[in-house]
Parts: structure tokens; C-alpha cells; sequence
């Protein structure tokens, strides 16, 4: 009779898999990694006929990139704006170490965990007071689904089918289904979908910069497309103060407040997506601060794990959570596989306490200050149409379009990581980042600037 492995422990087996065609594949040369790469693998926003410049990472320590082909590149990027804290933490990694000789991953259907006990408590007290309740999923794009299912389902149990939204021209909220509804209509990345998408209502782009002087027809279209629509919104989502794939735009916070004041006033709900802007990015822990508001919904991603583990979080009143659960479903109906990853939230909750103690305000000054010194040269190019920063967000604006595929690789031979898109060249750097690092990312967009736009 064969012997049984005793209940709990591995068996060792070795299983040929020849017959599937598959095998076991060792080490790669960077030749074969770029190979397999191209023939095989997607990259965001990408085309296998007409492929953009892909380098091999080896690894990352700090705000270092290191390629296998043996560069190290300065980040400019904090990865899409989630390593906030830089790479290979120490005292992340020993985060995530610990949890995973516990539990790495455990269903949230029955079961709770004391990561994410820990992690719901700290975005509770962060947060602005009146959201109280936490819904944790893998992405940001899904953190708006669910943003937006909280503001049907809220109207649907006070016996009203409201189903639309008013969303910001230049806006973006991911790209999920309903989340690409509510993202620019027409510019935006996602319009190949809007025949598929459902017909959201849209108010023209705030026109006023941060620093601006208010003026109140700023107002003027958000609120007529408001009281047009007001009896069958069930929200207002928007991306409070800074416009981020839209084209980094940094909007005045008077036009927030004006729109959580309308909102209010007509009890329709607000939605704000702080996925890339919560955490102290633009200089506020949240930018809804800046406007000194508070959102009935509030979404948060990117930066919430620094990085480690995809995770993402929906946050709504008691209000809003009370209303929900009053309704004929009785539940908020949502329940991604790996929410609340126990992995992702321990790594979280070690985050927001690193946060606090390295000191994200100064932290976010410094950085504010020496991207202001580094871009400033910048301004008179005349190939630039604008430099701007807030926070830790620093933006040179082309007169035209830039092409990625020429400034990528001359960026790289700079010895810093950017990513550009549209017209734009921007950097929102790890908070961690030395004046150094950014007196050199500076100083590479400068020289790449000049080669590339030299004039004829």
C-alpha cells in the first residue's frame, strides 16, 4: 500500500511535462527574455506590429533601476506612482516575509484577518471623518466599479433608479467597463469603446490652474450639466485637483469645493478617485484636503501597497453603507477573489506607517522645491508650452506631441526613467528621492529636450 503524506505537509513529485510541450525553463539571457517578450507577452497600451523600446529589468534597490544590460536609471516615475517609499524596502520586505510564513492569501468570504483589521482601521483614521467603511478589491479601476455600484445601489434602496454620472472632460478613472464610461469621452484612450459604453453625462474641464484667481464662470458649464441632470445622477465622480492622465492638470481648489457644495445642496453623492492622488502626492495627505471637503465615496490604489501587491480600496460614509444594506439586496454586491489580500494589506499598513514616520510633508516639500529649481530652465524652450508642479508632480508641457519611441531610449541614455505620453514629460518621483536624483532627472529632460528639439 503506498504511504500517505501526513494531513498538512508537501510531497515532493516530479512530473514530466514533455508531453504537453512545455518545459521547465531555467535562467534567461537578457537575449532570451527580450525574445520571449516580444513574440509573446502585452505591454500596456501596446501593438506587437509596431513595438516601443523595452528594456529588461534585473532589479531595484531605492530609486535605482537596475537593467540586466547593466545601466542603472534614476526613477523618475515611482513605477506609474505607487513606490512611494522606493524599491526593496527593508522594512517592507520584512512585512511581507512575516506574512507569508502566516497566510498569504485566504478567501474574505467568512473569514477576516488581522492585516486587513489593522490596514481598514489606519485608512479610517487617515481618511477624511466621515468615511467609515472599507471595501477592499485588487485595482484601482476596480475600487471605481465599486465606487460606482455603491452609488446605484444607495439610490436603489431609496427607491429611485438613478443610473448616470457626471464626470470631468479630461478625466480618467481606469480601465474597466463602467470606469472607461465615466473617463473622457472623446480624447480619452478608451472612445475606440463608446458604443458599448453607457451614456454618462460630461462638464467641460476645470479651466482654472491651482494658483489662479477665481473667477466664477470657471463654474458656469459643471453647473448647468449638474442642475440638467440632477434628478438622475446617482454621483459626480472626479479626480480631485489634479487631472492625471488627462494631461496632468492641477485645477483650482474653489472649483472642488464649489462642487461638493452643489452636490450637498441637491443630496446627490461625490465620488472622488484619489487613486493617484492620495497619500500625500500633491502635498495633502489627500487632495480633497486642499478644498478642506470630504467625499461621500472615496477611492484609493496605486501607492496604497508602495508597490509590493496590486490592492485597492473603496471607502463611503455610514450613511451611504446604512442605505446600501437597507435595500432588497441587503448586501453591497461585490466580492473579488483576492480582496483584502493578507499579503497586500500587511505591506499597506507598513507603508502608511512608514508614511508618517519619515515625515511625507517634508518629504513632499523638498521635492516640490527641488522640482521647481530643476525644471525651471525648461521654461523658455521654445518647444515647451508650459512647466508646472504641485506637490510632488513635476510637468513640462510640448507645444506638440512627443514621440515615445525617440525620447524613451534618450532618456535611458541619461540614466533616468521617465515615461511620457501625449504632450507631456513628467516625473512624480519616489518620496525618498535625494535632491540629486532630481537635480539629474531635471537636468536629463533639459539635455534630451535640447537635442531632440533643436531649432532647424
Amino acid at each position: 500500500m503506498a504511504s500517505l503524506a501526513p494531513a498538512g505537509h508537501f510531497v515532493q513529485t516530479s512530473r514530466s511535462l514533455s508531453n504537453s510541450g512545455f518545459n521547465v525553463i531555467s535562467a534567461l539571457s537578457q537575449h532570451d527574455i527580450l525574445d520571449i517578450d516580444t513574440k509573446h507577452i502585452w505591454h500596456p497600451y501596446s501593438s506587437f506590429q509596431q513595438q516601443t523600446p523595452t528594456y529588461v529589468v534585473e532589479s531595484a534597490q531605492g530609486t535605482r533601476i537596475r537593467l540586466k544590460s547593466g545601466e542603472e536609471l534614476i526613477d523618475g516615475m515611482s513605477s506609474w506612482w505607487s513606490t512611494l517609499h522606493g524599491y526593496n524596502h527593508p522594512a517592507l520586505n520584512e512585512a511581507l516575509e512575516a506574512q507569508s510564513k502566516k497566510v498569504s492569501h485566504i478567501m474574505f468570504g467568512g473569514f477576516t484577518h488581522e492585516p486587513a483589521a489593522k490596514l481598514g482601521k489606519q485608512l479610517v483614521e487617515l481618511s477624511p471623518d466621515p468615511l467609515q467603511h472599507v471595501f477592499f478589491s485588487d485595482s484601482g479601476s476596480v475600487a471605481v466599479e465599486v465606487a460606482m455600484k455603491m452609488a446605484i445601489q444607495y439610490w436603489q434602496s431609496k427607491g429611485q433608479e438613478r443610473t448616470k454620472f457626471l464626470s470631468l472632460k479630461k478625466g480618467y478613472h481606469g480601465d474597466t467597463f463602467a470606469a472607461m464610461s465615466v473617463s473622457d469621452p472623446s480624447t480619452g484612450m478608451h472612445n475606440i469603446f463608446s458604443d458599448m459604453l453607457q451614456k454618462q453625462v460630461f462638464a467641460e474641464a476645470p479651466q482654472c490652474g491651482f494658483h489662479d484667481a477665481w473667477q466664477e464662470h470657471y463654474f458656469d458649464d459643471f453647473k448647468k450639466q449638474f442642475i440638467d441632470h440632477k434628478d438622475t445622477l446617482a454621483a459626480v465622480i472626479l479626480e480631485p485637483i489634479v487631472q492625471g492622465t488627462g494631461g496632468m492638470r492641477f485645477y483650482s481648489p474653489t472649483f472642488l469645493a464649489k462642487v461638493r457644495s452643489l452636490t450637498e445642496d441637491h443630496g446627490v453623492l461625490l465620488i472622488a478617485d484619489e487613486i493617484a492622488t492620495g497619500f500625500g502626492r500633491t502635498g495633502e495627505l489627500f487632495a480633497c484636503n486642499h478644498a478642506d471637503i470630504s467625499p461621500d465615496i472615496m477611492c484609493l490604489g496605486k501607492t496604497l501597497s508602495a508597490g509590493y501587491i496590486t490592492l485597492a480600496a473603496t471607502l463611503c460614509t455610514k450613511h451611504v453603507a446604512n442605505t446600501i444594506c437597507r435595500g432588497d439586496a441587503g448586501v453591497l454586491m461585490h466580492g473579488p477573489t483576492f480582496m483584502a489580500n493578507p499579503l497586500a494589506c500587511a505591506v499597506a499598513s507598513r507603508s502608511l506607517d512608514l508614511l508618517i514616520e519619515n515625515d511625507w510633508q517634508t518629504q513632499i516639500q523638498n521635492l516640490n522645491q527641488w522640482l521647481k529649481h530643476a525644471l525651471e530652465p525648461l521654461r523658455n524652450h521654445h518647444a515647451v508650452n508650459d512647466v508646472r508642479t504641485l506637490g510632488g508632480i513635476g510637468v513640462v508641457e510640448m507645444k506638440d506631441a512627443v514621440d515615445l519611441n525617440v525620447l524613451q531610449p534618450a532618456f535611458v541614455k541619461e540614466g533616468i526613467w521617465l515615461r511620457p505620453f501625449g504632450k507631456l514629460i513628467y516625473t512624480m518621483p519616489p518620496y525618498i528621492s535625494s535632491e540629486d536624483d532630481i537635480k539629474r532627472i531635471g537636468t536629463g529632460i533639459l539635455n534630451t529636450v535640447s537635442k531632440t528639439y533643436k531649432i532647424a
